[in-house]
């Protein structure tokens, strides 16, 4: 069997495994431990194995990861997900629609403190699920629009996945978060259209609430401030290099576990468990970036990357043709595989392609442009029906809905998404105008 044959075999093989619900992180470090063997012997893979875990996880930057985590905790106990929504509904509640635009305003708000998707779901759905419940809405466009709003929380920076993007592709942190907030604001526009245009086509689908009196919605923007004060410390000093991105998270973490101890809303027991979360949430996500990065080594072995990319390369259509057939497939593999795990799997081999194509940028320019339409696209599938992430946990927070009826309101959103990434596909400057400012 050729190397490349072995490189193939090895992508084939993890997928294999993993939808066959082994363990991402086992699943790439298996695979690839046997695809180095393979390719190098047994006493290379165990030389490389004694050395890997230390080089890989004595990196500075990646304590970046369970600081931003613990950052979505600390917001999580201190209940700042009830203050966010409470101040979008005082001011938008009595739209049409007005609630569910809050909803989408509220996990817009808290991914900017939370950084993962699912967690930015679970915790808008138990303060905004019962008020939409409560006043009439369908159940399809309740569920569909706190699962599309939950994709938020890994689009507004910070977010988790663009750290390990970055870490990746040895790119800043700063940048790809600074080049995620046009893409994120257009998102959040375009999720509220979508409800806005949802209740005018299906009358009695989204009844507007009572009008907040003004004293309600000045208390309730109170409320909120100091949680956007992080936000805009923690992505205004990143980017103006007043401190790193580690730093950043440091100084965002202990912001958000002194707001949420002044809110009342967590105490020691609250800090135990945010502790203990971030520490297994840290540990699954090191797991899985130890067996990408032997996997990643094991497909390089195999010529796999450089070759299918020459071959790509050399196809007689246009590299912009290319890439929308990339994203293609990480639509497909979002219906059934989680985000971070999708991400790496697919780096070693979709990076050395997309630096082998000519776009007309420079490097840095491509690998940001690309991180964010990646990330998009991964944001796509995890609403995706049938199997999209985002669904089944917004389906147990209402157990009482009919899946059927979630995977019919999350269709809007998806076609505002796709029809968002072809706009950022067409026109990398959205992505890339912020970046080029630093």
């Amino acid at each position: 069997m050729s190397n490349f044959a072995i490189g193939l075999t090895m992508f084939g093989g993890a997928l294999a495994l993993i939808a066959l619900r082994m363990p991402v992180g086992i699943a790439m470090l298996l695979v690839g431990g046997l695809g180095y063997a393979e390719l190098s012997g047994w006493d290379r893979l165990f030389a490389t194995l004694n050395t890997l875990t230390f080089s890989r996880f004595s990196a500075y930057t990646l304590s970046v990861i369970p600081l931003f985590l613990l950052m979505g905790d600390f917001a999580t106990k201190g209940g700042m997900n009830r203050a966010l929504f409470r101040c979008a509904r005082a001011w938008m509640g009595h739209w049409r629609g007005g609630l569910a635009v809050a909803s989408i305003g509220g996990c817009a708000a808290f991914g900017a403190i939370c950084g993962s998707s699912l967690a930015t779901a679970a915790t808008m759905s138990q303060v905004a699920l019962p008020e939409m419940r409560r006043h009439g809405y369908s159940p399809a466009l309740a569920t569909g629009t706190l699962a599309a709003g939950g994709t938020l929380g890994i689009l507004i920076p910070p977010s988790v996945i663009l750290v390990i993007y970055a870490i990746y592709t040895e790119m800043s942190i700063g940048a790809l978060f600074i080049a995620a907030v046009i893409p994120g604001l257009i998102a959040t526009i375009g999720y509220m259209l979508v409800v806005n245009l949802y209740s005018r086509l299906v009358p009695g689908a989204a009844p507007a609430a009572e009008r907040m009196p003004w004293r309600e919605r000045i208390r309730a923007t109170g409320e909120v401030w100091p949680v956007m004060l992080v936000f805009i410390t923690v992505v205004t000093g990143i980017y103006g290099g007043w401190f790193s991105a580690t730093e950043g998270a440091a100084i965002g973490a202990a912001a958000t576990g002194i707001i949420a101890v002044a809110l009342g809303g967590m105490r020691w027991q609250g800090l135990k468990e945010s502790l203990l979360s971030t520490a297994e949430t840290t540990g699954l996500i090191f797991l899985v970036l130890l067996g990408a990065e032997l996997f990643s080594a094991a497909l390089a072995l195999s010529h796999l990357p450089s070759e299918l990319s020459a071959m790509v390369a050399a196809l007689p259509v246009p590299p912009l043709v290319i890439l929308a057939a990339i994203l293609v497939v990480y639509f497909i593999l979002g219906c059934f595989m989680e985000s971070m795990a999708m991400v790496l799997l697919t780096l070693p081999i979709f990076i050395p392609l997309m630096l082998g194509l000519d776009f007309g940028m420079d490097r840095n320019q491509v690998l940001v442009w690309f991180g964010i339409l990646v990330l998009m696209s991964v944001e796509v599938g995890m609403i995706s029906p049938p199997f999209g992430m985002n669904l089944f946990v917004i389906n147990a927070m209402a157990k009482d809905i009919p899946m059927g009826e979630t995977y019919r309101g999350v269709l809007p959103f998806c076609i505002a998404d796709i029809l968002r990434i072809a706009i950022l596909l067409l026109f990398p400057a959205l992505s890339l105008w912020l970046p080029g400012l630093w």
